[in-house]
């Protein structure tokens, strides 16, 4: 082997990979000079329709030059959690400020119903609703009369129907929206308390479709609105409840008298 010859050609092949160095170095310099450093920026992953959520699987963080930056940009993709875009956004271009907002009054309660579940209304009152403390992102039980002996006291019962349900909306107040109500000027929002905010009459409620008809039902047959009891939103276990009657109310000595009156009555109407 000549080691001369293998010596020239890797010092050649070092000096060549030097002026290659040298030279994308040199034109690295040139860019950022031109156009300035690299920064982070949130593009497109795919094409995004108007009012469709964003979320991670249709996002990226890419780098370009600085001057390359559009107005508004966002640098990293936890800034864009819960929000939708107002407009079409093609494949690659950046997401800014202008182009997203977050689901409330202006894009419609739809956009915060999951995928096979329904928005349901209800009609409350401060008793029913807690006083009326409720908002939404809270998490209800609803509980109802259930009366199908026509008015027999000891037939009728209270029933746990529906267990850890999703409040999507307090009148017109949504999640992620404040209380829209005769607020016209930043100064009226400021003086606004919205952790107390009760000025609704309704609260939606996210069910799935058999759900809804088992509420709806209630609210066609019963004579009664249900109540919503409050969760702690960390509290989504399920737990087996026994309806209530009249006799799991009284004591002992009461309930045996009302078990012999309501013995007596039936025997006089039969």
């Amino acid at each position: 082997m000549n080691t001369r010859a293998f010596t020239l050609a890797l010092i050649i092949s070092i000096f060549a990979m030097f002026m290659v160095y040298t030279y994308i170095d040199d034109q690295k310099s040139e860019v950022i000079k031109r156009y300035g450093t690299q920064s982070s920026v949130v593009v497109a992953k795919e094409d995004i329709n108007a009012y469709e959520l964003i979320d991670d699987s249709k996002i990226r963080v890419a780098s370009v030059p600085k001057s390359f930056l559009m107005p508004g940009h966002f640098k990293t993709m936890k800034e864009l959690e819960n929000t939708m875009a107002t407009v079409p956004v093609l494949k690659g271009e950046q997401i800014t400020k202008p182009r997203v907002t977050y689901p409330g009054m202006s894009t419609g309660l739809s956009r915060q119903v999951s995928v096979g579940k329904r928005a349901m209304a209800i009609t409350v009152t401060e008793r029913q609703a807690v006083g009326k403390l409720i908002k939404p992102g809270d998490r209800v039980d609803i509980i109802t009369s259930i009366d199908y002996s026509s008015g027999q006291k000891d037939k009728q019962k209270i029933q746990t129907i529906l267990q850890d349900v999703l409040v999507l909306s307090t009148g017109l107040s949504m999640t992620n929206s404040i209380p829209v109500i005769g607020v016209k000027t930043p100064r009226e929002i400021r003086k606004m308390n919205l952790e107390t905010y009760a000025n609704y009459n309704t609260v939606s409620l996210e069910l799935d479709p058999y759900e809804a008809q088992k509420l709806a039902y209630l609210l066609t047959y019963s004579a009664r609105e249900p109540f919503l009891t409050l969760r702690n939103n960390s509290d989504q276990k399920i737990v087996r409840i026994e309806s209530t009657g009249i006799f799991d109310v009284l004591g002992d000595e009461e309930r045996e008298a009302a078990r012999a009156y309501f013995a007596e009555q039936y025997q006089r109407r039969n």
